[in-house]
């Protein structure tokens, strides 16, 4: 048993370990600081809160979403053409906790985006506006 659980493990990528890393992870952020806002499904609520199943914006957005969930989110942001003026406040996360819980929402919810690592938080993060 235990050279079939080694075998499968040696036959993924570092990039794939990673990946499975991040998102199992993120999926606990998720569920601590996100889900009661965002819902258990990334479905948002109503017209209050946006649902993070459009990955349109994720992807038009990809080098904001740092800053979003450092520094939170204020003003009319358009998702499935529905119009959100609400306010998000800053999530208190770490770069690391962002890129798990972005590499997760990036990969729930109907959408599949790809590994959001921590690098790629920490370039964003220097540049929020």
């Amino acid at each position: 048993m235990t050279i079939v659980i080694c075998a499968m493990f040696a036959c993924q990528s570092e990039q794939e370990m990673e990946f499975k890393r991040y998102y199992s992870s993120g999926q606990l952020i998720y569920q601590t600081h996100c889900q009661n806002c965002h819902g258990k499904e990334g479905q948002g609520l109503a017209a209050l809160i946006p649902p993070l199943n459009d990955a349109d914006f994720l992807k038009s957005n990809r080098a904001q979403l740092s800053c979003y969930m450092q520094n939170g989110l204020s003003g009319n942001i358009i998702i499935h053409s529905n119009n959100y003026n609400g306010k998000m406040p800053a999530s208190g996360l770490t770069p690391i906790e962002i890129a798990k819980v972005l590499t997760y929402v990036q990969n729930s919810f109907g959408n599949q985006l790809g590994l959001f690592n921590l690098k790629q938080v920490e370039t964003d993060l220097k540049v929020c506006k």
